[in-house]
């Protein structure tokens, strides 16, 4: 018998096959950041993508173990935090963020498998910390204009200043298209449904991680609301920010997520809370990659004791 380290697959596909549909859901997100965005996105995309592949072989050529770039997790590792980060950020900041996600936390954790959170939140929570200014510099592309783009605050970023802000139409035809500021990957929320869609009819994910994620933001964040309870404009909130690419892409994360259906059930709702409480009343206007990252952390509790019932398993009786 084979022992090997998670995520284990059963049927003909393999980690390969699974990371090759992922980075075709991919494809629609950055499709849609290039158009809005122009080049550097898909220059951001590509030195994120590079830089990871290049650590990836580094640590392991160094440390005598098998080079495994060729099973695309450090293409999908590179290309989530691309997604992750402002278009223009310098090239060495998303080379240092690669770096990070792949030797520090996954690697030094055992490699694919064995890492506890993942790993490009993790990289854009280490770039948030250090380099603030580089990372929270946004850019629009009003109409789809490349060579119009000016900076400024994201949409979220102006909710949190003016809660009773009130969306208009365009507002949010703006967030379908992608044609707001924020990271490479995160403003077209079109894309990002094509892609999620894409994973669940090909059941790359299960429907219960996005859908609980989703669902439960949904009723949190009207619950509580922005100017009061049951306020606020909550659809607006949906396609804002990186909550549909954490959805559909982060925390559905094989290696990092809960292994049982409940246990999932647990991981949506528990990342919707902490997202509408870290939006709604934290510092920061966006909440989804710590909130991924802090549910991260209690996958091995969630799966200790969100069990599956076993059937034929007598009870002891005290005597």
């Amino acid at each position: 018998m084979t022992v090997s380290s998670p995520p284990h697959i059963y049927g003909n596909d393999s980690i390969e096959t699974r990371m090759r549909d992922v980075l075709i859901a991919l494809s629609p997100a950055l499709f849609m950041s290039v158009y809005n965005y122009g080049k550097q996105a898909l220059y951001t995309t590509a030195i994120a993508v590079i830089a990871a592949l290049m650590a990836e072989y580094l640590f392991q050529r160094v440390m005598n173990k098998k080079v495994t770039i060729n099973d695309y997790s450090a293409a999908i590792t590179g290309v989530l935090l691309g997604f992750n980060l402002p278009p223009d950020v310098p090239f060495w900041v998303t080379i240092a963020g690669s770096f990070f996600a792949i030797i520090v936390v996954k690697q030094l954790f055992g490699g694919l498998g064995s890492n506890f959170i993942n790993p490009a939140l993790a990289a854009r929570a280490f770039l948030l910390a250090s380099f603030p200014v580089h990372m929270t510099t946004w850019t629009f592309a009003p109409a789809g204009k490349v060579a119009d783009a000016v900076s400024g605050a994201t949409y979220l970023a102006m909710v949190k200043q003016n809660p009773s802000f009130t969306p208009e139409l365009s507002d949010y035809i703006a967030l379908l298209f992608g044609k707001v500021g924020g990271c490479v990957g995160e403003t077209s929320a079109a894309a990002l449904i094509i892609g999620g869609a894409y994973l669940l009819a090909r059941r790359v994910i299960n429907w219960r991680i996005p859908v609980f994620y989703i669902g439960s933001f949904i009723v949190f964040g009207f619950i509580f609301g922005r100017t009061g309870f049951f306020s606020g404009h909550i659809l607006f909130e949906v396609l804002n920010g990186g909550l549909l690419m954490g959805a559909f892409f982060m925390a559905t994360d094989y290696a990092t997520s809960p292994i049982t259906s409940n246990g999932k059930i647990v991981m949506g709702i528990g990342c919707g809370l902490l997202t509408v409480f870290i939006r709604y009343f934290g510092d920061y206007p966006e909440g989804v990659s710590y909130a991924i990252i802090i549910m991260n952390l209690f996958v091995p509790l969630i799966d200790k004791y969100v069990r599956p019932r076993v059937f034929g398993r007598r009870k002891r009786v005290k005597a």
